[in-house]
């Protein structure tokens, strides 16, 4: 039997082992008092669950036409320890590929067989994006899991909402907001190991620490966090294992608010997000001490003014990144300024019918240096005033939730854009609701295209930059299903199709001469994503999420055709916490390099089996915690990048107070 079929089989069996238990135990619906775990608060908001991204207004998870995933604060409370891409990496449908490696692996996004510039990360409403990367997306590196309140991701094109990027995915992450309190503090710190499958010394090697002051006094709230991560002890290629690359992190946040009268309030924040990379060079296999500095920083404002069925809210921010290789074989500095502003009229008709209107402002431009070849000094390789482009996007969505169970969302963009003109875009969401004496029933069915332009990278690098690039563009097709027993389980399944025409790829024109070219070729990538979220018991709880995707070969490295994720969540007592945790990624292809045939190779990268194990153990109620991690607990050897090092059996612990 191959480990494919094996991980299958254990799917199966806990999914029929949830169904026994499910007949097993009787049904009845238990009162919201008494709730007092983790897992039972759990089960209340699956009752009255709100989302938000897939129409920018409060609606029941019930009333959406979407299946979203949604990590709360209580859930983020039990993976403490890890970081917004490793957490983010458990979701049905996203693998990115990193998360397991060296503390400074760059990180890639695939999200439903799509790559990074197709999934759009929101930070309090405002997009985020770097004009000085490749693909125009956003590093989450540079983010504190410990300024984060709650993640809302939202699958499937949604550029009609959210603008270009937005083909694969939406992650709508929002951070933490001032205690009611006068003031309260939060500290974290984190100490554990960082080492491979063949050195399990148990040095502490990973420091990790945030502090936070926050409060609301009458009218005016204040917050003011700042983190620090140094990750050392592991080298980013697997041969040199005596090599230690560190991963050094600073964060800082400050939000502050005040309410002039009960309709309006205004929100200042400003942010600054640095760190430090070693690196080591893959083709020469040689320890050469790289360093990659990026260093962000981004200030906004958020009024928003409210009147009878309704708000007028603006987001609008300025963005500052620089990118900087040091030291490296290939010195180059990178530079971008972005800046957005997203004003939008949300209001509500009646109890059935919703509405936003609203009009999103961007402006970009990038800048880079370079050292020629016969230089020894860096120049100016990206001009800045030419390296531009701004897009102005008047967009609609409505919602209607009628009385008889059947949701519409629908909505359309135009995209005006200095370099490709005009494009529209557009999506509909029906979705029917069945109420049933335990719980609901819910089918739903999208359509919904996307429209992704070229990054200022890819327009204008001197070398492989191509100005006659055409915007790539994806058609999505979902058809799933829902189905939610009340205090007790959410099932869902669906359907994905993804058909990319004018994809933009890096293309050999041969004599050594590569550039960003349109192929003609139209690509799909379809698969079938499954999530549970079952309680056992009151105090015993199950998540689990199967994706299985199919690309088409051009489009298919690094992606698993199946993946698992597992948890099983169990409270021993009103203090102590303990959840045991699975995944599994199928075999997947690597392109390498071959210096002899000046031609990429392509291998195969085994699949593995993780398990990981976390307690948390309340010494002070609500006021102090002590936890713990154990990762990869078999210390299984593995590979998420060809020739790069995987992290084997690790321990952290930490401390957590809340004053």
């Amino acid at each position: 039997m191959n480990k494919k079929t094996h991980v299958l089989g254990v799917l199966f069996l806990g999914m029929s082992m949830v169904g026994f238990a499910q007949k097993s135990v009787q049904y009845f619906p238990v009162a919201f008092e008494g709730f007092r775990s983790v897992i039972d608060s759990t089960k209340v908001e699956q009752l009255d669950e709100v989302v938000i991204t897939d129409s920018r207004f409060k609606l029941k998870r019930e009333n959406s036409g979407k299946v979203i995933t949604k990590i709360t604060q209580i859930e983020l409370q039990h993976l403490q320890g890890k970081s917004i891409a490793e957490i983010l990496n458990a979701t049905a449908g996203i693998e990115i590929n990193g998360t397991k490696s060296n503390a400074a692996q760059t990180l890639s996004y695939y999200v439903r067989g799509g790559r990074n510039r197709q999934v759009l990360v929101l930070i309090d409403g405002v997009a985020l994006t770097d004009a000085s990367q490749i693909a125009n997306d956003y590093d989450l590196r540079l983010l504190n899991a410990d300024q984060v309140e709650s993640i809302e991701i939202l699958k499937g094109a949604s550029s009609s909402l959210y603008g270009s990027g937005a083909a694969t995915a939406v992650i709508n992450i929002k951070l933490k907001e001032a205690s009611k309190n006068v003031i309260a503090a939060n500290f974290k710190s984190v100490i554990g190991s960082n080492q491979s499958q063949n050195n399990q010394g148990y040095a502490i090697e990973d420091f990790r620490n945030s502090v936070s002051v926050n409060g609301t006094l009458h009218n005016f709230s204040y917050l003011a966090s700042f983190g620090n991560q140094y990750t050392s002890g592991l080298s980013s290629l697997k041969s040199i294992e005596t090599d230690k690359d560190a991963f050094n992190s600073i964060n800082g946040n400050l939000k502050l608010g005040y309410r002039v009268s009960e309709q309006f309030k205004m929100t200042l924040y400003g942010s600054f997000d640095d760190f430090k990379a070693d690196f080591d060079d893959l083709y020469s296999g040689l320890e050469l001490k790289d360093v990659t500095k990026t260093n962000q920083y981004r200030v906004g404002i958020a009024p928003e003014f409210s009147y009878k069925n309704g708000s007028i809210n603006l987001n609008a921010a300025y963005n500052n990144t620089k990118r900087d290789a040091v030291s490296s074989s290939y010195p180059a500095i990178y530079k971008a300024e972005s800046m957005i502003a997203d004003v939008f009229n949300r209001y509500q008709f009646n109890e059935d019918f919703y509405t936003v209107l609203g009009l999103n402002v961007q402006k970009n431009n990038m800048e880079s240096l370079a050292i020629p070849y016969g230089s020894t000094n860096l120049q100016q390789s990206i001009n800045p005033d030419i390296s531009k482009f701004t897009s102005t996007d008047p967009y609609v969505n409505v919602v209607y939730i009628s009385n008889f169970g059947l949701n519409i969302n629908a909505g359309a963009r135009l995209n005006n854009h200095s370099e490709y003109g005009s494009h529209t875009v557009y999506s509909l969401n029906p979705s029917y609701k069945k109420h049933l004496g335990f719980g609901y029933l819910k089918g739903l069915a999208t359509y919904s295209t996307a429209y992704i332009t070229p990054s200022l990278y890819q327009l204008f690098e001197p070398t492989y930059g191509n100005i006659d690039l055409k915007p790539e563009e994806n058609e999505t097709v979902e058809l799933g299903a829902e189905l939610n027993i009340t205090q007790k389980a959410t099932f869902s399944v669906v359907y994905f199709n993804r058909k990319e025409t004018q994809f933009i790829d890096f293309v050999d024109l041969g004599n050594f001469v590569y550039k960003y070219q349109n192929v003609a070729d139209s690509f799909t990538a379809s698969g079938v994503e499954f999530s549970a979220d079952y309680s056992l018991l009151n105090n015993l709880k199950i998540k689990g999420n199967a994706t299985y995707t199919h690309v088409e070969e051009d489009l298919r490295l690094r992606i698993p055709e199946l993946k698992v994720n597992a948890t099983l969540l169990y409270e021993l007592s009103e203090a102590t916490f303990l959840s045991v945790s699975y995944q599994f990624n199928d075999d997947r292809s690597d392109a390498v390099y071959n210096a002899s045939t000046f031609q990429n190779d392509i291998v195969n990268l085994k699949s593995y089996s993780l398990f990981d194990f976390y307690i948390s153990q309340k010494i002070i109620h609500n006021k102090v915690t002590l936890f713990a991690n154990i990762t990869n607990i078999l210390n299984e050897e593995f590979e998420e990048l060809n020739g790069y090092s995987t992290r084997g059996r690790n321990v952290n612990i930490g401390l957590h107070i809340n004053l």
